[in-house]
């Protein structure tokens, strides 16, 4: 409809543009007659006029004084005719050179043919235009069910190699055997072997699962095929599955060739969990997908891979041996990963000498591949906005920051009430992290806005870790609460800037009782369902696996942690106020303290071998002093 509809407003500019251009050129001539034919019957009959020039209509006269007129006669009659009916002897007449030329090929066009022709012409014109917008239209009625999978050759695409994945070395093995079937098929033939048919990649958001399918075929060299779960999907049934036959056909014409489906827990999902019944879209398609894979030639070079973060939603049929044989984890990096990632990325940009990507990546615990690329990249930009040649280590550092908080809200007006709020909030903090054994050390305390925060403290554990402990969680509770406490303990009142801290908290302390099974008076047992239910379908409200009375002890245990956490917390406040104090009162001076100014003040931090050590020098005086009492006695 739209096609037809701009063809038809094409048309009608190219009619009106032709209409105006010929009424133009009437004009124009009509314009060049400038006198009648009684002005040239009276130039004749006074014997002024030296020659006649006669072109069908037009008769051009030139005068003895050498002056030129152009005159318009009759069709039907000839020009000595009418003179004559004027009054004007044939002698006269006979004394004058009269010429008569045959009318040019183009004006009896543009006189007696175009205005015939002109409207066939322009009606077959339109004729034409409707006619190809309805052949576009049922051609690209004949394509929907087509496969919109973008295929990258080896000529067309920058090639991709492992050397520009970095970390993932368990990854990289799993997949060199992708490469390995893809060159040397007959290695395996000739021993038996079936080459595996699908590699389902497994990991979170931008951990690199894609980046990893493009570096197989650039390893491998062989055209790869790339589509979204979600392009498959369509507002009519049965065109997701006509897709998945179509690319499969075209995968199999361009053997050895690997298709990447990307988020395929869009189309993947366990069957029968929707409400749309036998004739869901999804199910549709992911059935043409689990015939297709199983409908491979042996011999057939073509391996599929996928992508998703959300493995727990996929169907088991699509898990199945013979199917996607293979499940690689891509995880998020370690701190040497990092390093190497960050190497990666930093490969175009220039460095200035003092930067050290090493610290970088000790700053980073949790960043996935994504969030360094992020990471470098704002680095770069805030070097360019301040007219750098180079990346300092300040510019990392600070899109650091920006990338976990947001970007710095210096122009953001505060009271100094306010100001001195923050400062106490954040000191708290830092001082209970510091004193703690099992919070990570603090990297640097900040009263400058950053997003939503209004001040922001930064720890940074030593070592990536996998495990952790129910102490080093009462520790973390403690840290949580220590910002609310601070404000309770200097200003006797408390503000509303402790919320997303109360929340972290709460959320932690439930997870140790329902998740992690940390509770005393609960035992060994998790409680609650899957989240996921809900949101496949399955449940449409919520179940619990527990009664009312054990809810109130879940209540009465999170509590419970919290009171554990607030009474740490209130400990050491009270024990190091003096400390708290300096820390604030630096704050509200510099707004800002490094890890360096920081411990200044506080002194290093001690780990948890340091601290038993000199509980156990405490006691060993305590007893000490003990015996010397016994003996007096």
């Amino acid at each position: 409809m739209k096609n037809l509809v701009k063809n038809f407003l094409i048309f009608f500019v190219v009619f009106l543009s032709i209409a105006l251009l010929f009424s133009s050129f009437s004009g124009f001539q009509d314009k060049e007659v400038s006198k009648g034919i009684n002005y040239l019957a009276e130039k004749v009959q006074n014997e002024e006029v030296s020659q006649i020039l006669i072109q069908g209509e037009e008769v051009k006269v030139t005068l003895k004084n050498g002056e030129e007129q152009e005159i318009k006669k009759e069709k039907e009659e000839s020009l000595s005719a009418t003179l004559s009916n004027l009054g004007v002897g044939s002698d006269k007449i006979s004394q004058i050179d009269i010429v008569v030329e045959d009318e040019s090929g183009f004006n009896y066009f543009a006189t007696y043919i175009l205005p015939i022709l002109l409207p066939f012409l322009l009606i077959g014109g339109l004729i034409f235009f409707m006619m190809r917008g309805v052949q576009g239209a049922n051609s690209k009625a004949m394509m929907f069910g087509q496969s919109q999978a973008k295929q990258f050759n080896k000529e067309q695409s920058p090639k991709v190699t492992f050397k520009d994945v970095a970390g993932s070395k368990e990854a990289k093995k799993e997949l060199s055997e992708v490469i390995e079937f893809l060159k040397y098929p007959k290695k395996f033939h000739q021993l038996g072997a079936k080459i595996p048919k699908g590699f389902l990649l497994l990991g979170g958001p931008g951990t690199g699962k894609t980046l990893m399918a493009k570096a197989v075929a650039g390893e491998a060299g062989v055209p790869f095929f790339h589509i979204s779960g979600s392009e498959f999907v369509e507002m009519f049934v049965g065109v997701g599955a006509s897709r998945v036959r179509d690319l499969f056909k075209t995968a199999r014409k361009s053997s050895p060739c690997i298709i990447f489906i990307d988020e395929i827990d869009a189309v993947a999902r366990k069957r029968g969990s929707g409400i749309g019944g036998s004739h869901d879209e999804r199910e549709q398609t992911l059935n043409q997908i689990l015939v297709e894979m199983d409908g491979f030639d042996e011999r057939t070079n073509v391996i599929v891979m996928a992508a998703t973060n959300r493995p727990d939603v996929l169907d088991p049929a699509l898990l199945r041996p013979g199917r996607f044989d293979r499940r690689i984890f891509v995880d998020n990096p370690d701190i040497r990963e990092r390093e190497g990632i960050l190497k990666v990325h930093a490969r175009k940009k220039p460095l200035a000498k003092e930067v050290s990507l090493k610290r970088i990546a000790e700053r980073t615990p949790g960043f996935t591949g994504a969030d360094l690329a992020n990471l470098l990249n704002e680095a770069a930009i805030s070097a360019a906005r301040q007219d750098k040649k180079i990346i300092e280590m300040a510019d990392l550092f600070d899109s650091i920051e920006k990338v976990i908080l947001g970007p710095e809200r210096k122009s953001r007006v505060i009271t100094k009430r306010e100001k001195k709020i923050t400062a106490y909030h954040e000191a708290g903090h830092a001082l209970v992290a510091h004193l703690l054994p099992g919070s990570d050390p603090v990297q640097k305390i900040s009263i400058i806005s950053r997003g939503q925060a209004g001040g922001y403290t930064l720890k940074v554990p030593i070592e990536d870790r996998r495990l952790y402990t129910k102490s080093e969680f009462i520790d973390e509770l403690a840290v949580l609460l220590a910002g609310h406490i601070t404000e309770k303990d200097i200003f006797k009142d408390v503000t509303t800037g402790a919320s997303s801290d109360l929340k972290r908290a709460t959320e932690i302390a439930r997870k140790l009782v329902t998740a992690y099974g940390m509770s005393d008076e609960l035992g060994l047992r998790t409680f609650g369902s899957d989240d996921d239910k809900v949101f496949l379908g399955q449940e449409m409200h919520d179940k619990k696996d527990y009664s009312e009375k054990t809810s109130e002890k879940i209540d009465e245990a999170v509590s419970g942690l919290i009171k554990r956490g607030t009474k740490k917390a209130e400990e050491i406040i009270k024990e190091h106020k003096k400390d708290l104090n300096k820390i604030a009162e630096a704050l509200l001076e510099k707004e800002t303290l490094e890890k360096e100014e920081f411990e200044s003040i506080v002194g290093k931090k001690k780990g948890l071998e340091e601290i038993n050590q000199d509980e156990k020098e405490e006691s060993d005086d305590r007893e000490k002093g003990e015996d010397k009492k016994t003996l007096k006695v």
